[in-house]
């Protein structure tokens, strides 16, 4: 106790005598630090308002602290009586380390007479903000930060939190090249130009989370290219990086380079990568033409054998996700219809696009699929792409990858003629709500106001028909199908089904029972011949669009269809013109 005495009456004797000397007022702070041993003096809060010792006047400090009087007082009532450092004797002396570490941080900006003195001024101010960063003391670094030192005003901004903080600080911070606020100030604007300008301020001092960042800017903007290098950087010590750098480098055909940071990310519990990797063990690209045959369940039990195909290493993933819940389906257990494992093809085979051929829907080209339906019988397929409104058009269902399982549920009920419940755009009402449009289709949900009763009354006596048989009670309720061009529509429920809203789950026991019926008749479906067909036909190979519109023939005689309206189908070439309905998620 008593070498510590002395060591602060030497410490006060020497401020006095060298004052503005730099580099000895860095010496006399650093004696204090250590005097009063480091740990046991940046335990206790300080105070974050200035009060200086005689020796040390405010105006040698700066700017008189607001509301110092209440802030010391309060420094000393809150700390506990047995710690030397809550007396009154101590106080002053912690806060002439405060004074000493600024009047020389200071000299910087007043003398710039040598170099070693700036040295130990950048020295002081980056000791001043250490010490005031731990103690939080903000003050002081407010001091700092009103002769620009960034490191200072970065401190004090997360000191204050991003709600309270002022946006002069980040931004001072940034300017002064602290990576930490130049990404912050990159994340705060609007502007793309300046989020893009300091995301690379930062990224280029090597600051991970920004590098990071900057990966993600370019990838949401479509630019792997630039996105490849920051992810090279960053993927051994980010497993998020280290998942997409895998996942670009498969879109390379850099497949074994690409799995060993798709398992490195999944062995540090990403939980998408895990699902990537389990699935590239299990599912392999292959070509259409290299598919092999596959055995279905009976006809009886597969009224629809559908296929399951996937464009991408993403979209294998969402199909094999897609694939079990229709497995552990126990609502669709009674159907006749099949669904087989997801085919994954080798990238870009389909070239689907959001907005093919100008449709404003996802769609791709069906052509490729051929030798796969031929393979394996199939009649209708799904496939799955990377992003597009959800739709089928003849026997092909497109999903994409963020497209839940309810919304297959959906569209696979569109495959047996059921019609959407919520309201269809104009034109498509003008098209399916008329008498014309409803003997066409005959969705088996739907009817609507006739001259003197239900039109066509046949489908509401086929409702009454199938509730007795199943014991079911029978409720029509309006339906919002036809509401655009204000005729009102009628459905065999009085709830919210799932054609109307495809997250609500409701398939009313009536539902199935009326789906067995359509999947029963060929007649009410259209398969993926007719859509195969109409591809070829439009691509100019009259062989391959006859054999696809012998193959739509033959499948609706299998269920003993009036042969002009196949002969009337089959001279349709646009994809828009038959049964097409679309649903978006």
């Amino acid at each position: 106790m008593r070498g510590l005495t002395l060591a602060i009456i030497a410490l006060l004797l020497i401020a006095g005598d060298s004052g503005r000397y730099t580099q000895q007022l860095v010496r006399n702070a650093t004696s204090a630090i250590h005097a009063y041993d480091k740990q046991f003096l940046l335990a206790e809060p300080l105070s974050t308002e200035p009060d200086l010792s005689d020796a040390l006047a405010p105006e040698q400090a700066g700017s008189d602290p607001l509301s110092s009087n209440s802030a010391s007082a309060d420094s000393t009532a809150s700390a506990p009586a047995s710690n030397p450092l809550s007396s009154n004797k101590a106080r002053p002396l912690k806060q002439s380390v405060y004074a000493l570490l600024w009047l020389a941080a200071q000299n910087h900006e007043q003398s710039g007479t040598s170099q070693g003195n700036d040295n130990a001024s950048e020295e002081a101010q980056h000791l001043l903000i250490n010490v005031a960063t731990k103690n939080n003391a903000q003050y002081w670094l407010e001091q700092l930060a009103s002769i620009n030192n960034a490191d200072a005003a970065w401190a004090l901004y997360q000191l204050l939190g991003e709600e309270a903080a002022s946006d002069r600080l980040v931004r001072l911070a940034a300017l002064g090249n602290v990576a930490e606020a130049q990404l912050a100030f990159a994340m705060a604007t609007e502007n793309p130009e300046k989020r893009e300008k300091w995301l690379i301020r930062a990224a280029e001092q090597g600051y991970m989370p920004a590098q990071a960042a900057l990966a993600d800017w370019y990838l949401l903007h479509a630019q792997p290219e630039l996105a490849k290098p920051w992810l090279q950087k960053t993927a051994m010590d980010d497993m998020q990086s280290a998942f997409k750098y895998g996942r670009l480098l498969w879109d390379e055909n850099n497949r074994d380079d690409a799995k060993v940071f798709i398992q490195r990310a999944a062995k540090e519990g990403h939980k998408l990568a895990q699902q990537i990797a389990s699935v590239i063990k299990r599912y392999r690209p292959t070509t259409p033409t290299a598919v092999s045959q596959y055995s279905w369940q009976s006809n009886t039990m597969c009224h629809q054998r559908i296929q399951l195909v996937a464009t991408s290493l993403a979209t294998i993933a969402r199909a094999d996700k897609l694939y079990k819940d229709y497995v552990s389906d126990e609502r669709l257990s009674e159907l006749p219809l099949c669904i087989a494992p997801p085919l994954w093809l080798e990238n870009n085979v389909l070239d689907c696009n959001a907005n093919f051929q100008g449709q404003g829907n996802l769609a791709c080209n069906v052509k490729p699929l051929a030798p796969i339906v031929k393979a394996r019988d199939v009649t209708h397929a799904i496939v799955v792409s990377e992003q597009g409104k959800a739709n089928v058009q003849n026997g092909v269902m497109y999903l994409d990858i963020s497209d839940a399982y309810s919304v297959m549920v959906h569209e696979l009920a569109h495959f047996a003629g059921f019609i959407d419940e919520y309201a269809l755009s104009r034109n498509a009402a003008r098209r399916y709500c008329s008498n014309e449009g409803l003997n066409t289709f005959a969705p088996p949900n739907l009817t609507m106001d006739g001259a003197i009763a239900y039109h066509p009354q046949n489908t509401v006596n086929h409702w009454e028909t199938k509730a007795k048989e199943a014991f079911l009670p029978l409720r029509v309720g309006t339906a919002k199908t036809c509401g655009a061009i204000n005729v009102t529509s009628y459905k065999p429920s009085r709830v919210i089904t799932f054609m109307e809203h495809h997250d609500s789950g409701v398939i009313p026991d009536l539902y199935l029972s009326l789906w067995q019926d359509q999947l029963a008749n060929p007649a009410a479906q259209r398969p993926i011949s007719m859509n195969l067909f109409q591809a070829f036909h439009k691509s100019g190979q009259p062989q391959e669009a006859g054999q696809w519109l012998a193959a739509y023939e033959s499948h609706k005689a299998s269920g003993e269809i009036n042969a002009g309206e196949a002969a009337d189908a089959a001279t349709t070439t646009d994809t828009n013109t038959d049964a097409k309905t679309n649903t978006e998620e």
